[in-house]
């Protein structure tokens, strides 16, 4: 079985696994930036004649799909491919038991390097190739989500694009904080590292906003003095160094937008987030998201988690839509449609909840079956017919099944006397495949 080798660089030279592979491959993929990179490498010369340039992604995973059977094929790829990188991609497209992989340093950890900071406790995001592509490989962003994740995140790293420019991002935190105490952050542009003509440029956010930057490059920012907030002079009371943060879980129903009741109980959230068990990163689909309570929920618990809520009622998406900027949440991703179809052009999820089937619960399931080889999934029924479908659908695609049932009743007062009156009980079906 021929495999593809997926190879790093730009920063060092190949190591001797990535060196043999280069040098034995019938195929080498570059894109145009890079072949001009490994020009620089010893190697060049010696495969020049083998080198192939395919600047388009998709144009390049067809390449690759096609002379695979028949031949070994190197794929170069900028620094450590399996950060907000085409390793992702070609996972995904192939299989893990197709693709080997020999990193080279990432473009952030030459940056951290350059600029001499710690770089453990920074949030990563990508907004190289539009919000759409960076979500679907891990953390991503749009500029305007950038003030909010600074309030929640002392230092910020940044790949960005041509559109998505240092310049723009500065512009961006400027227009949310047109007057704010903006000497409490710092930005840092880190141009073509690893070229000849590498240059780290370190300004405030008025002065990075009127420059102009060589790509590819990398930003960071971050808050510095007291280090816990960007400070607003229209709100005097926000001049303090004690940020209030919010507890990443636990929202009441009335907090987030809905219509006429129509939302996931708050104690049917607990339940359904426990059974879900959510990873701080990945891919987690919430289909039939309503107002999108679950979706919040997640997002808020696991800020590096990709969230993609899929609903196909408009008012339900525009209560989703407002209540992913309401609590700052670049991390929730809105999908318009109906699945099964709506969640074809997807990455492949580690968990799902289903909320709502629309009655196509089975060709749902068998949508997940195919996209999801190991993890969790989570159905709640209100129904006793809800409930035996959803067990006999896991259980046919392979899924071992636990059901919950959850009662609640709340307290109210009528009259003098406190009494507890009753919700329709809840099924929560969790299948689970290792």
């Amino acid at each position: 079985m021929n495999k593809i080798y997926l190879a790093g660089i730009g920063f060092r030279p190949l190591d001797n696994g990535a060196k043999r592979v280069v040098l034995n491959s019938r195929i080498i993929l570059a894109s145009n930036r890079l072949f001009e990179v490994f020009k620089g490498y010893d190697e060049f010369e010696k495969v020049r004649d083998r080198i192939v340039v395919i600047n388009n992604i998709n144009e390049m995973v067809g390449f690759i799909s096609s002379n695979l059977p028949s031949r070994t094929i190197t794929l170069l790829a900028s620094g450590d491919p399996l950060f907000f990188g085409i390793g992702r991609k070609l996972i995904a497209e192939f299989g893990k038991d197709r693709v080997e992989i020999f990193p080279d340093l990432s473009s952030i950890q030459v940056a951290f390097s350059r600029i001499k900071e710690l770089w453990d406790d920074a949030l990563f995001i990508s907004l190289h190739g539009g919000a759409t592509a960076a979500k679907s490989r891990g953390m991503g962003a749009v500029i305007e989500d950038i003030p909010g994740l600074l309030e929640k995140h002392p230092k910020i790293a940044i790949l960005t694009d041509k559109e998505n420019n240092p310049a723009a991002i500065a512009r961006g935190v400027l227009d949310a904080f047109p007057i704010a105490h903006l000497v409490s952050l710092s930005m840092h542009v880190c141009e073509r590292l690893g070229y000849p003509d590498e240059k780290i440029t370190e300004g405030t956010v008025e002065d990075i906003a009127e420059m102009s930057f060589s790509d590819p490059n990398v930003v960071i920012i971050q808050r510095t003095g007291c280090g816990t907030q960007i400070i607003d002079t229209h709100h005097p009371e926000s001049e303090t160094c004690a940020f209030d943060s919010d507890s990443p879980f636990g929202l009441r129903d009335d907090e987030i937008q809905h219509e006429k009741g129509m939302i996931t109980k708050d104690e049917i959230r607990a339940v359904t987030i426990h059974k879900l068990r959510l990873p701080q990163k990945g891919i987690f689909w919430d289909i039939g998201a309503g107002s999108g309570a679950i979706s919040i929920e997640a997002a808020r618990l696991s800020p590096r988690l990709s969230v993609f809520a899929i609903e196909r009622d408009e008012a339900q998406i525009a209560h989703i839509r407002e209540n992913s900027t309401r609590f700052n949440l670049p991390n929730v991703e809105i999908i318009q449609g109906e699945a099964p179809e709506a969640v074809k052009g997807l990455p492949p999820p580690y968990r799902v909840f289903i909320g709502g089937s629309g009655g196509r619960l089975a060709e749902i399931v068998e949508s997940i079956h195919e996209k999801m080889p190991r993890g969790l999934v989570v159905i709640n029924a209100a129904t006793l017919e809800t409930l035996n479908e959803a067990m006999l659908c896991l259980e046919d695609h392979g899924f071992q099944v636990a059901v919950t049932q959850v009662s609640i009743s709340r307290s109210k007062v009528i009259g003098h006397k406190r009494r507890l009156s009753a919700l329709n009980p809840v099924f929560i079906v969790r299948g689970k495949r290792a």
